[in-house]
């Protein structure tokens, strides 16, 4: 399967945040749409970075709450790991975990187009598991 499939069935809607938005701001938007990351772009289209939960009790423990009135800049991640639609979910499900990220944005022609979390690749391959396990159970019960 390949991720422009994966983005098909959950669709491409991507929460983004500018750089210069709240941590507050980020961790309102975080909760209100029930997600663990954010791309941070200025234009919506063009990725600049990302934040997820994971960075923002990161930097608490290290800061303290006034982090919370700094800029999203201060504690994004700027170097984002990214893939193109054609990319395939078990090569995409590699580079999270030798990566050690959980969210993926998919970015076509320097274009963000979707978002793909480690939820999201784990249900696809379950997804692909139980297809090709229902094809050996009907070519058994035909043969």
């Amino acid at each position: 399967m390949h991720i422009r499939q994966l983005l098909r069935r959950k669709g491409g809607d991507v929460a983004t945040v500018d750089a210069a938005a709240s941590v507050r701001t980020a961790l309102a938007l975080l909760t209100e749409r029930g997600i663990g990351a954010l791309v941070v772009s200025a234009d919506g289209r063009r990725v600049d970075g990302i934040v997820s939960e994971r960075d923002v009790v990161r930097a608490l423990h290290q800061r303290g709450a006034g982090l919370l009135a700094d800029p999203v800049s201060s504690l994004m991640t700027a170097q984002v790991h990214t893939c193109v639609p054609t990319a395939g979910v078990e090569e995409l499900a590699r580079t999270m975990t030798e990566h050690r990220v959980r969210h993926v944005p998919v970015v076509e022609d320097g274009a963000l187009v979707g978002i793909v979390s480690i939820g999201d690749v784990v249900k696809a391959r379950l997804d692909e598991l139980e297809e090709e396990r229902a094809q050996l159970v009907g070519y058994i019960q035909t043969g």
